[in-house]
């Protein structure tokens, strides 16, 4: 098959996740083909900058040899065996015994998963099998956010608050509620400090658990930063009241670390930022950059004691602990740890990020609410910035917007009308500064689009 026949062909019978695959029979495909470092090339030639690290998660960057051969030996000693019925094997120990070095003091226990939607679905299960466990098997009612994202399984997409997934399969399903984001930009008051604003976003928490009784809830569950809903970041004071209240209520606290986790905030996970512990956490993604698929969810002491309480726990994957994926994430993690990546993201290229981020889209027309954190970043398509309007047809924008980028040769993705960034961990100064030249100049175009756009309409309307 010719390389100019891979388009054609993968459209005619592959069906893209997240996609609609009836137009983009139309529209076609582009077919990477290789990477190196912050880049990656199409089958026309066209190096590309990946502002998204892939989906949040090539954090060690492209093309490290070391990585594959890692897989190569490990698959050639041993390319698979599970971890049910008593067994076991080296690289699944040597990977845990890592993940021990680097987690916060308390977590002590880990359960492998194949993915990021795996692991918010184990984490689901376990939190109902841990209060089962100790004696109350009525707290089942798990509380997520609107607009926030946990993977698309049918657990996580209920955890989630993406209507639009939702409204396909009849989701949430039962014992799943959710509480407003804390999006200050969008839902703070007349005059109200961010601050303010945070401990009132956290004191929803409360109104929901007075609702439905904390007697009947077993945990609350959040992204310390809301990655696919467009980089929310909350407020600092939103976290510590959260946990404040789950402590207060007996409710377990649940941080969703599949894209801030290993590194991404400038700290080896995102509540680590934000200065809160919670009971479990979720992770995936960057823990093995990945190069193979794997997940694993880290149990505190507490949660920890009430599992083993319980007896067997009727759960798992074929893939939990797979030897190559796990041989692949622990030689990721001595890359991120012992050349300092994490370091260098929270002391030098993640301030550089934020400074550079904000001078260069703070002065557009369009774009306001201009964010960012470690290596997360975020701005938001708006009307008016004045009285903070948002265009109508929610995502119109941040499609076009989006296409402009790819079109120029650099991956940002649109999260409804937010434009989001999330680069490899190890961008340089100086491909940051040739990463948001290129996305300035792709602005600029938007604007003028916008603004005929909205002049077009002016006329529709007038007549």
């Amino acid at each position: 098959m010719s390389k100019k026949n891979y388009g054609k062909q993968d459209t005619q019978h592959h069906l893209h996740p997240f996609s609609d695959n009836a137009a983009l029979k139309n529209e076609g495909v582009r077919v990477m083909t290789h990477a190196k470092g912050i880049y990656v090339y199409d089958d026309e030639g066209n190096k590309i900058t990946d502002g998204m690290a892939g989906l949040w998660c090539v954090n060690i960057g492209y093309g490290r040899k070391e990585l594959a051969n890692v897989a190569k030996k490990q698959m050639e000693t041993l390319p698979f065996y599970n971890t049910f019925f008593k067994t076991t094997h080296p690289a699944v120990i040597e990977l845990t015994s890592k993940l021990m070095e680097i987690t916060p003091e308390g977590f002590n226990h880990v359960f492998y998963t194949g993915s990021g939607s795996e692991s918010v679905d184990t984490m689901m299960r376990m939190v109902r099998h841990y209060w089962s466990s100790i004696g109350k098997p009525e707290k089942k009612v798990i509380i997520g956010r609107w607009n926030g994202y946990h993977g698309s399984t049918i657990g996580g997409t209920s955890l989630g608050g993406m209507k639009s997934m939702h409204e396909q399969g009849g989701l949430p399903i039962a014992n799943v509620v959710h509480i407003e984001q804390p999006w200050y930009y969008g839902l703070a008051q007349n005059d109200e400090s961010v601050e303010a604003f945070g401990i009132r976003a956290a004191n929803w928490l409360e109104d929901k658990i007075k609702e439905i009784g904390a007697d009947k809830i077993a945990a609350f569950v959040g992204e310390p930063i809301q990655g696919a809903g467009g980089v929310i970041i909350p407020p600092k004071t939103y976290w510590p009241r959260i946990q404040e209240l789950c402590r207060q209520y007996d409710i377990l606290l649940v941080a969703d670390e599949v894209i801030c986790g290993y590194g991404r905030t400038g700290h080896w996970f995102g509540h680590e930022a934000f200065g809160f512990q919670p009971d479990i956490f979720t992770t995936a993604k960057g823990l093995s950059s990945g190069y193979l698929p794997i997940g694993a969810v880290l149990v505190n002491d507490k949660v920890t004691d009430g599992l083993l309480a319980g007896g067997e726990f009727n759960h798992g994957f074929t893939y939990s602990g797979h030897p190559v994926s796990a041989a692949v994430a622990k030689a990721n993690l001595d890359i991120l740890d012992e050349e300092g990546v994490v370091k260098k993201v929270h002391d030098k290229t993640g301030p550089y990020m934020k400074q550079r981020w904000k001078e260069t889209f703070s002065g557009f027309k369009y774009v306001d609410d201009v964010r960012s954190e470690g290596l997360m970043c975020g701005f938001t398509l708006v009307k008016d910035k004045n009285t903070r309007e948002l265009f109508p047809n929610p995502g119109e924008m941040g499609l076009m917007c989006r296409d402009i980028f790819f079109k120029n040769n650099l991956i940002m993705r649109a999260c409804g009308d937010h434009i989001v960034a999330a680069p490899p961990l190890i961008i340089t100064k100086k491909e940051i500064d040739k990463m948001l030249a290129t996305a300035a100049e792709c602005l600029r175009e938007f604007e003028i689009k916008v603004d005929a756009l909205l002049a077009k309409n002016a006329v529709v309307e007038a007549e």
